[in-house]
């Protein structure tokens, strides 16, 4: 079951352990940048292993636009064809609330011969972009974002400006990374230098190198807060994209909560992605430790906020203020569906969220509507806290197909059960 058409989706708790093989999807994070730069390079590339999904889908469709071939010959594969060069569109790029997609884009929007208009839905035109703008026009780019927010317009020039550029990353590792790719198609050697030593989830900086170099990039970091990039562009390359760890936590989750065993194919340490690191305190249920800093494995602090209302004791998470810019407040809305299924349950102090975790929460029936915000992450997180507690429903299910759309697939191939109702 997929909840395509679904507006509430109820969550019936298993009778017993969950027990079976899953295979999370391909890494979000890895395909969008993936398929960024095999659109940037010269020749045919191969992406298995990929994400088919919502945010992917608008990549790989503004791609299409920008004159690059993109071919999907199978639910996991992208072959994209390309000559070095990005095409102004007929149209504004339609992205969605996929912020991947659209900061990515927006950098690489300098390398067109035209003007090129970046925008999304409501949610996206909520996200913040004006670190990202600031430092492409001081590099001489034409952008603007009048609200700070998408709709962005870039006037580009055919390539990207060498140079030094800084940019807070404070906000968004997306930033970074946006620059960083861009830059390797640069009219000479772009150096990139953070303004400050915070930046959000630095791992995906990691992520983000990778992929260059796959595609033959040259960039090199030469200090802890600045990257420099060589003009080399981009060569095509096969590549096989990892599973994505972010949608694996919530199988751990479901696992160590219902006692079960459930084989995702691929091992935790062999994870290359920061929310890998959730696995630890998932493994450690139900003692988590007092504080969990949750700055480099964002994506994982759903997950672990929602297994935290199991846990023998309180939780304090920190370190997550970027959280409340994402595909919507998460910090607040951990809070309300928290709230929700038992009052106090969740409170926000500053940007920090304190569960107070109870374990008799488990076994009793606490009928709770979890309002999801259009946001896949909250959905499928209070999905967790249905697998325990009798009664939660979940707003907006089909949401998850920003990331994950056979989520709810796979939770009923391992023996969970749901109540509907039809639009």
């Amino acid at each position: 079951m997929h909840a395509p058409d679904l507006r509430t989706l109820t969550i019936v708790p298993p009778q017993g352990p969950l027990r079976g093989r899953v295979m999370p999807p391909g890494s979000k994070s890895i395909t969008n940048r993936a398929l960024l730069v095999a659109g940037l390079a010269t020749g045919t590339s191969r992406l298995s292993g990929a994400l088919k999904s919502d945010d992917t889908r608008y990549m790989a469709q503004a791609l299409r636009a920008m004159g690059v071939n993109v071919d999907e010959p199978d639910d996991t594969t992208f072959v994209v064809t390309g000559d070095g060069r990005l095409r102004a569109p007929a149209a504004p790029l339609f992205l969605g609330n996929a912020g991947t997609a659209t900061r990515f884009l927006t950098a690489a929007a300098a390398l067109v011969e035209g003007a090129v208009v970046i925008d999304g839905d409501e949610h996206m035109r909520k996200r913040p972009i004006a670190p990202l703008v600031a430092a492409l026009a001081s590099l001489g780019v034409v952008v603007e974002a009048p609200s700070g927010c998408p709709p962005v317009t870039v006037a580009g020039r055919g390539a990207f400006p060498a140079g030094r550029v800084e940019i807070d990353g404070g906000l968004s590792s997306q930033y970074v990374s946006a620059l960083l790719m861009a830059a390797a198609c640069g009219e000479g050697p772009v150096e990139i230098a953070l303004t400050g030593s915070e930046i959000g989830a630095r791992g995906y900086i990691d992520l983000t190198l990778a992929s260059m170099r796959a595609f033959g990039a040259d960039v090199e970091q030469t200090d802890a807060a600045t990257w420099r990039v060589r003009p080399t562009g981009y060569r095509a390359s096969d590549l096989l994209i990892e599973p994505d760890a972010s949608a694996a936590t919530y199988l751990w989750a479901a696992e160590v909560l219902t006692g079960g065993a459930i084989d995702l194919g691929v091992a935790a340490d062999a994870f290359t992605q920061p929310d890998a690191r959730a696995y630890a305190h998932i493994a450690a249920f139900p003692h988590l430790p007092a504080v969990i800093d949750g700055a480099q494995m964002q994506d994982a602090v759903p997950t672990l906020a929602v297994l935290a209302a199991f846990n023998a004791t309180p939780v304090r998470f920190t370190g997550i203020a970027n959280l409340r810019v994402k595909e919507c407040d998460r910090v607040a809305a951990l809070a309300q569906g928290l709230c929700r299924i038992r009052p106090g349950l969740g409170t926000e102090e500053g940007d920090d969220l304190l569960v107070a975790s109870d374990p008799t929460l488990a076994g009793q029936r606490l009928p709770a509507e979890i309002d999801s915000f259009a946001d896949h992450r909250i959905a499928m997180s209070f999905a967790l806290a249905g697998l325990r507690i009798a009664g939660i429903t979940i707003l907006d299910p089909a949401c998850v197909g920003k990331t994950y759309p056979g989520y709810w697939r796979a939770l009923a191939s391992l023996g969970v059960r749901y109540e509907g109702e039809a639009p």
